[in-house]
């Protein structure tokens, strides 16, 4: 057991040895300690565009409206909402005697104070769009909290997650990017910051004052284990509860006694996408043949096999394929090295000096690849794109940065020629933040600089249309655009893997997946392992 894992366990966590109590009740206790490849980065919603602050961040603060297990929108701290007739007003209903975590009461004030904040073009965030729609925002009574739109807004209601309600009491008047409430949150969920060391782990404990009841582990704990088969060693040495696997950890290293004994394992198709994006702005990339011929290099169906071991799918556009708005006839890419060299010499990329590489100008066709550390399956997709482009004179060097460094030096400065990277997807098909031409500003998504007018139009009508025939059409239609342009290599939709230890009850998997009811996990008293100081 490595001595990191002692020296968490003294200083936060203490051994409860002795439990002999048996009870069918769903018991108070223990804590659940959870590994990330990569540390947050910050812990106010609006501000953060990583998954891992995002992750913590949602068991700190809360939304207006969640999704449920069935992926239907219901409220969170609002109680109810009504929606006009014209449907560009939603009057939201909060529930009472919701209080922070500091005892002050939440009040519709709070509503207010995070949509004037994101609407703030001084506030640095990449999700101010859907809140620009809003015409007028007003807080009437302390526990009605109406907005009124410009235009229809299709994602309106799910856009009121937990990216806006932020303590005014505690942040009004003040810088927020400068302020340290990043690094000490104080938000309304059922989790509270405790500790945060960087690059080393981040402690939540249970807010007790939580207004749809404490959780019943009293802590979660994230450890920052850069490493996979560190990660893997600290599960199976018991300093971990809970990671994802990767392929042949859930195929084989996780098939044997041990683990059957001890662990669950999930498995089901991810919310998610990995693509190998380009640097638009490099003149490389500028010409669609070539992004075009590097895709049909790349054979998607091997890395499918090889990397994810058959749990996957081939993406063939930014949506995953069970979603109503996927589109199944946009064009294809099968590997075909044939079609890739002759889009490629029609772009003026040939073998001129006879040295097995493609030139132009006399420029070898040379790029580099870049993807965070601690992701295996970037890591060998990278090195099997690499292969397949050399067989066809493209030479790729692939440089793997650790994850903050990354996200701050490199993809938020445009500092990359191709990045492979993937997305999280929402239950809305709105994708305005990511391929809209006005998204390419710093710290916003589209940071590869993509830019095409009729996916411009179409992302706006997308949201002016609340008829779902008419926008699967209209998100059709951007899918073939996408497919067409080939702004991203869309690769593969993984499958998410978890695996968890057995002493935790109350897992239900759902079309949200395992976690959406994370708060009503329990121990049983004699199973427990760890009690919060």
């Amino acid at each position: 057991m490595r001595k990191g894992l002692f020296s968490l366990l003294a200083a936060l966590l203490i051994l409860f040895p002795y439990n002999l109590s048996i009870t069918n009740a769903q018991d108070y206790g223990d804590a659940v300690v959870v590994g990330s490849i990569g540390d947050a980065s910050i812990l106010i919603p609006m501000l953060a565009t990583d998954a891992t602050s995002h992750e913590i961040a949602g068991l700190i603060f809360n939304g207006l409206v969640k999704y449920d297990k069935d992926l239907n929108l219901v409220g969170d701290l609002a109680e109810s909402w009504d929606i006009s007739a014209d449907r560009l007003t939603i009057t939201f209903h909060l529930k009472k005697g919701v209080k922070w975590q500091d005892g002050v009461e939440f009040t519709s004030k709070d509503c207010l104070f995070g949509f004037k904040l994101i609407t703030d073009p001084n506030t640095p965030t990449a999700y101010a769009g859907d809140f620009k729609e809003v015409e007028k925002a007003e807080a009437p009574d302390p526990y009605t909290f109406r907005v009124t739109y410009k235009e229809p807004f299709a994602p309106a209601l799910s856009s009121w997650g937990n990216l806006v309600v932020l303590p005014e009491h505690l942040l009004k008047g003040k810088d927020i990017t400068k302020v340290d409430f990043g690094r000490h949150p104080v938000g309304l969920g059922p989790f509270k910051l405790k500790e945060w060391k960087t690059q080393e782990k981040i402690v939540l404990e249970f807010n007790p004052q939580y207004f749809e009841g404490r959780p019943f582990l009293n802590g979660y704990v994230m450890r920052i284990i850069p490493d996979p088969a560190t990660m893997f060693l600290e599960l199976k040495s018991g300093g971990l509860d809970w990671m994802g696997l990767s392929p042949i950890q859930y195929r084989r290293q996780t098939s044997t006694p041990f683990f059957e004994k001890n662990f669950k394992k999930y498995k089901y198709l991810s919310f998610s996408y990995t693509y190998l994006g380009y640097n638009l702005r490099d003149p490389l990339f500028k010409d669609k043949r070539v992004r075009q011929a590097i895709s049909y290099a790349i054979d998607k169906e091997e890395i499918v096999r090889g990397v994810l071991l058959g749990m996957g799918v081939p993406a063939t556009g930014p949506y995953k394929p069970d979603a109503w708005f996927y589109n199944p006839n946009v064009k294809r890419y099968p590997y075909d090295p044939e079609r890739a060299r002759a889009l490629l010499k029609e772009a003026g990329w040939e073998d001129h000096d006879g040295d097995g590489w493609l030139d132009k100008d006399g420029r070898r066709f040379s790029f580099t690849i870049i993807t965070n550390q601690g992701n295996a399956l970037r890591d060998k997709t990278a090195q099997i794109i690499q292969w397949r482009l050399k067989q066809i004179g493209i030479e790729v060097k692939i440089r793997t940065i650790e994850w903050t460094a990354f996200i701050n030096d490199f993809i938020d400065k445009r500092r990359f020629q191709a990045v492979i990277l993937g997305w999280t997807l929402g239950q809305d098909p709105d994708i305005y933040d990511i391929w809209h031409s006005s998204k390419t500003g710093p710290k916003e998504l589209n940071f590869i600089g993509y830019k095409n007018k009729e996916v411009d139009e179409l992302l706006v009508q997308g949201r002016r249309t609340f008829n779902r025939e008419k926008r699967r059409q209209i998100y059709w239609r951007i899918q073939e655009i996408l497919a067409e342009d080939q702004p991203y290599t869309f690769l593969y939709v993984p499958m998410s893997l978890p695996i968890i230890h057995k002493r935790f009850r109350g897992i239900e998997p759902a079309p949200a997946g395992i976690s959406y009811n994370f708060i009503r996990w329990w121990v049983p008293k004699n199973e427990q392992k760890y009690i919060m100081p």
